[in-house]
């Protein structure tokens, strides 16, 4: 039996019906949502805060049947450092295009090639600009977020009685700039 309940999902804005979307004008957003939305992305994305999101921008239709998103997403959120686990902010800031397409292909077979387009969605009856925002965030995050003056040391380990294997030592042409300087090698061209 799974342990674990559904997660609760955060209410970033409204989920747009396409059915009920102006034909011929762009239907506008601006999304900033309530802490506990907040708090409840920041723990689906795996990280300590997200401190603010601001989502703005438009949905516009193309054609009959198609839909344009552009907008703006500008977050600061808050990770541990991949170092020292001290906290670490980020400021991030990403335009965003996604184009819903009534009729996108669907891949078929087990594997398919991924579209040079990526931002091409299958159009469904709805269009949630908030689970935009989310997915945008999520690709935006740094992957291993480093505080000020945090570096990764070298580990050395060796048995007692045996001298440690350095990063230095596996690396074989690193001194021979120096020995290349030390032989002279500025030889004169006779031609």
């Amino acid at each position: 039996m799974d342990d674990k309940a559904p997660q609760a999902q955060p209410d970033l804005g409204p989920v747009l019906r396409v059915a009920t979307l102006a034909a011929r004008k762009p239907t506008r957003f601006d999304l900033r949502p309530e802490a506990g939305a907040l708090a409840l992305l920041a723990d689906l994305l795996g990280i300590t805060q997200v401190r603010e999101l601001h989502f703005k921008g438009e949905l516009r239709p193309q054609g009959r049947h198609d839909w344009m998103l552009e907008a703006e997403l500008s977050a600061e959120v808050e990770q541990p450092c991949s170092v020292t686990l001290a906290p670490v902010v980020t400021r991030i800031r990403e335009t965003v295009r996604r184009r819903f397409l009534a009729d996108l292909p669907q891949p078929q077979g087990e594997e398919a090639e991924i579209p040079e387009d990526d931002t091409l969605e299958p159009l469904g009856e709805t269009i949630s600009p908030g689970a935009v925002a989310a997915e945008v965030l999520a690709l935006a995050l740094p992957l291993y977020p480093r505080a000020p003056g945090a570096a990764l040391g070298e580990a050395v380990f060796a048995a007692p009685g045996v001298a440690p294997l350095r990063d230095e030592d596996l690396r074989p042409f690193a001194g021979l700039a120096g020995l290349a300087q030390k032989l002279g090698t500025g030889q004169k061209d006779d031609g």
